[in-house]
C-alpha cells in the first residue's frame, strides 16, 4: 500500500559531516521502517518536536535505499537544533513532497548541463548522482557549480574524488574571489556559463540564489538555449508542503503540489512573482 506523505515516520540521525563553516550533511534512516521512496528534487518536512518543522531537499539518490541524506545549511530555529544534534538524535520525517524532476522520462538519454550556486548543489545532488548510478541512460554530464570561496563548496570532496572521475562527466568550479589555496577558476557563474560555452543541445538543470538563476538564463538564452531545455526548483517558497498555506503560490499554481520542478517554459506562462 503507497505510504501517506503526510503521515511522519521517525527516523535516526546515524551519520553528521560538515560540509562547511554553516553547512552539514545529514544521514537520517527509519526507526523500525524504511523511510519512503523518493525521485530526485522532491523534499521532505523534517519535524523536531517542540522546536519546528522545516522543508529540505532529499540529497542521496533513490538508488541509496538505506537511508536519507539533507545538505542542510544553519539558518533558522529548526536548523540549529539540527546543526547541534548529534548521531542518534531521532527527528519526525513525512515526505516525499512534490514533484521531482523528470530523470527516467524527459532527461533519459540526453546530455545533462547542471549549473548550481552555494547550498543551491543540494537538491541537483540527487539528480547528478541518480545519473551516475545510471550512467548508461545518459550522455555527456556538465556540472558548473561555485560558491563564494572553497570553504563554502558543499560535497567538494565528493565532487574531486567521485563525479571528476566518472566516465564522460566534466565538474566545472569556480570561487567568488581570488584566494590562497585555490589554482581554479576565479568568478561568478554566469558569466563562467558564457566563458565555458555548453553545448546548447543539452538539457539543463538549475539551482541556486535567484540573482544567479535569473542571470544565468539570459547568458543560457543568448547561446541558443530555449525555455523547454531549462528546469529549476522553487523549493524555498514552500512551508506547508500541502497547498494550504498559500504562501508558494504563483499565478494558479502551488509550488508543493505542482512543482517544486518547473521548466522555464512552464513558468513563463505564469505570472512574474516568481
Amino acid at each position: 500500500m503507497e505510504r501517506d506523505a503526510f503521515i511522519p515516520q521517525i527516523g535516526e540521525i546515524i551519520d553528521i559531516k560538515q560540509e562547511t563553516p554553516d553547512v552539514k550533511t545529514f544521514r537520517v534512516r527509519g526507526v523500525g521502517e524504511k523511510l519512503f521512496d523518493h525521485i530526485p528534487g522532491q523534499c521532505a518536512m523534517l519535524i523536531v518536536p517542540g522546536v519546528g518543522e522545516s522543508m529540505i531537499s532529499i540529497t542521496s539518490s533513490p538508488t541509496i535505499t538505506d537511508y536519507k541524506e539533507f545538505s542542510i545549511k544553519r539558518c533558522g530555529h529548526v536548523t540549529d537544533w539540527l546543526h547541534n544534534a548529534q548521531p542518534g538524535q531521532q527527528i519526525a520525517i513525512r515526505g516525499p513532497i512534490g514533484n521531482g524532476f523528470p530523470v527516467d522520462t524527459a532527461f533519459k538519454g540526453k546530455d545533462m548541463l547542471v549549473i548550481a550556486g552555494g547550498i543551491g548543489i543540494a537538491p541537483v545532488h540527487s539528480v547528478v548522482n541518480y545519473m551516475l548510478a545510471k550512467r548508461e541512460d545518459y550522455g555527456r554530464i556538465q556540472v558548473i557549480y561555485g560558491s563564494r570561496s572553497k570553504a563554502d563548496l558543499v560535497r567538494l570532496d565528493e565532487m574531486q574524488e567521485v563525479w571528476m572521475k566518472a566516465p564522460n562527466t566534466q565538474i566545472d568550479l569556480t570561487i567568488d574571489r581570488a584566494e590562497e589555496g585555490w589554482d581554479g577558476h576565479v568568478g561568478f557563474v554566469p558569466p563562467y556559463v558564457t566563458e565555458l560555452k555548453p553545448d546548447n543541445g543539452m538539457t539543463v538543470i538549475m539551482c541556486g540564489p535567484p540573482i544567479l538563476i535569473h542571470l544565468s538564463l539570459v547568458e543560457l538564452q543568448k547561446l541558443g538555449f530555449k525555455d523547454t531545455q531549462v528546469f529549476t526548483t522553487m523549493e524555498m517558497r514552500m512551508k506547508c508542503g500541502i497547498g494550504k498555506c498559500g504562501r508558494c503560490n504563483i499565478g494558479d499554481k502551488f509550488v508543493c503540489k505542482d512543482g517544486p520542478v518547473f521548466s522555464f517554459d512552464q513558468l513563463s506562462k505564469l505570472t512574474g512573482e516568481y
